[in-house]
């Protein structure tokens, strides 16, 4: 097995909240930029999710068993190298941090042909410098209807950058109501 060089700290020291992915993955490329331990051409920030909200992905945290979690949507960080295999790097996932794609593909995102179609993932791929420049977040999508939270929001203040246009809800368009369902 070949060494991996880190570009991240350890996950126990990632910034991270549960259920904010798309946050934590912000801090992770924040990082990577601030400590220039990657090129950021490198970086891509990958959303995961679908028409109806509901995307199945497996060897997460939140799991039971081999029994997959359904995300209405996740977010990951690609690392794609020149000459050596990508990487997935995924807060929420118990695979290896980071963890290879292959392996990540096989065993956590898992093929769309055993699902039915109501579950097949979309991605949507945007590098990491646009990314930094232009994620926003208001948390909104995390408030229940009587303005408390769903779940606990972190500790610092919302993602807000310059070109600030690039908010979550604009990644999937609008959220259908929907209930959990079994795969």
């Amino acid at each position: 097995m070949t060494t991996v060089h880190r570009i991240t700290p350890i996950p126990e020291n990632c910034v991270y909240t549960s259920c904010y992915c798309e946050e934590n993955v912000w801090k992770l490329c924040e990082f990577v930029q601030k400590e220039r331990t990657a090129p950021l051409e490198q970086l891509f920030v990958v959303f995961i999710s679908n028409d109806k909200r509901m995307i199945p992905l497996w060897k997460q945290k939140s799991g039971h068993g081999d029994q997959p979690v359904i995300w209405d949507y996740h977010v990951i960080l690609l690392q794609v190298r020149p000459q050596s295999d990508s990487l997935v790097y995924d807060l929420d996932s118990i695979l290896s941090f980071p963890c290879s794609l292959r392996l990540y593909g096989a065993t956590a995102f898992r093929s769309d042909r055993h699902i039915r179609p109501e579950y097949h993932r979309k991605l949507r791929v945007i590098p990491a410098d646009s990314f930094l420049l232009n994620f926003a977040s208001d948390r909104s999508h995390m408030r229940n209807p009587d303005g408390t939270w769903k779940m606990p929001p972190p500790p610092y203040a919302p993602i807000q950058t310059a070109g600030g246009y690039l908010l979550l809800r604009s990644c999937f368009g609008p959220r259908p109501q929907s209930t959990p369902k079994t795969v």
